[in-house]
């Protein structure tokens, strides 16, 4: 079906006009300055507090996000299903692209998100999804840093005096679990899952996300820095599982770092000084620790490696080739490597990476 043009700025302005975002805060993640607008106070306050250790005074922004809690639009366009990940059937999302941007709609949520060359906006159900606008938002950042460079990366992320260790593995291996015990040590957070790293001279860098660690319940009820997350009566009903049902557990609960290690304990910059790359299991295996060499490892090379994804457009609506694996190791031989085998042993792992941030 043939439809007229869409336009970005076009769409944009008049669901602006429409719906007037009186609420505003700023935001400063590393280098870039966001500009984040609502119609809604709700949001506005939840917001607020999720990004609380990332606000800053008001300035010219890099990037512009509204969201407006409004019913979404209907959108005169041809819409692409966006085909559901390995071992997944349930279609989530939808995507066109417009002159200026891009439109992805939610399908489970409703959820319409339009976005390009720094002007972006959210209109749905917003309130209700704001995890979903948490995320937008962290999307723009991600964009931001690929686009002056950078290589995504699948990895938490720690620091220690600006040092950092990016901490990867496959599915379900515990890198926020690793992250929490290390902070536990004294490291700063740098990120949770995604992991921006760029060559920079005789150095790496290492850029975060602003999200909070999303961990399962047994990382909380073996961390004593966590009590607090869970009610007592959640706390009896997890203690009666085996270590093996927590370890399967989907339910997760956001960690706010500044509330359970301390204010100034989240920052989004850091020399990556290693790579840690969990690949192991529940066996009663004593944990192995050695040294690889990157560029021979192919298979642990994928579990760094991130797709950009949907909400991702290369700088000035070009087409983007996609990272190589070639592009992944020229970074990342930059710095040391080790894979950790045998059994999951989460306090030996600790001091471990904690030798690699100080050493």
């Amino acid at each position: 079906m043939g439809y007229d043009p869409l336009s970005r700025r076009d769409l944009t302005s008049r669901l602006r006009k429409q719906y007037p975002a009186d609420f505003r805060m700023f935001l400063s993640f590393d280098d870039c300055v966001f500009e984040v607008e609502t119609n809604d106070s709700r949001l506005d306050v939840r917001l607020r507090k999720y990004f609380k250790a990332f606000m800053t005074i008001p300035s010219i922004p890099d990037i512009r996000v509204t969201a407006l809690e409004a019913p979404p639009p209907t959108i005169p366009a041809d819409f692409t299903i966006k085909k559901p990940d390995p071992g997944k059937t349930k279609i989530k999302e939808e995507y066109v692209d417009i002159d200026g941007g891009r439109i992805v709609r939610k399908r489970l949520t409703d959820m319409l998100f339009i976005f390009g060359q720094g002007d972006n906006l959210a209109v749905g159900p917003c309130t209700e999804n704001d995890n979903q606008v948490v995320n937008f938002i962290n999307n723009r950042f991600i964009e931001w840093k690929l686009n002056r460079g950078g290589l995504l990366g699948h990895a938490a992320g720690v620091s220690v005096n600006g040092r950092g260790l990016a901490l990867a593995g496959f599915s379900g291996m515990g890198k926020s679990t690793l992250a929490l015990r290390l902070l536990s040590a004294g490291a700063d957070f740098v990120s949770n899952d995604r992991l921006i790293v760029q060559k920079r001279a005789r150095n790496i860098r290492m850029y975060g996300v602003a999200k909070y660690p999303r961990i399962n319940p047994g990382t909380i009820l073996n961390n004593e820095d966590l009590d607090g997350i869970l009610t007592e009566k959640q706390k009896k009903l997890y203690q009666t599982l085996t270590p093996n049902e927590l370890w399967m557990l989907e339910h997760k609960f956001d960690v706010p770092i500044d509330d359970y290690y301390g204010k100034g304990r989240f920052s989004l910059n850091a020399t990556m000084k290693g790579l840690v790359i969990l690949n192991w299991s529940r066996a009663r295996k004593k944990p192995v620790i050695q040294t690889v060499r990157i560029a021979d490892r192919p298979d642990l090379l994928g579990a760094f490696i991130k797709e950009t994804g949907l909400f991702y457009l290369p700088a000035n609506g070009a087409a983007a080739a996609a990272a190589t694996h070639k592009d992944y190791i020229d970074v990342l031989s930059g710095g040391e490597c080790f894979e950790i085998t045998g059994g999951v042993n989460f306090d030996q792992a600790s001091i471990f990476c904690g030798e690699i941030i100080n050493g």
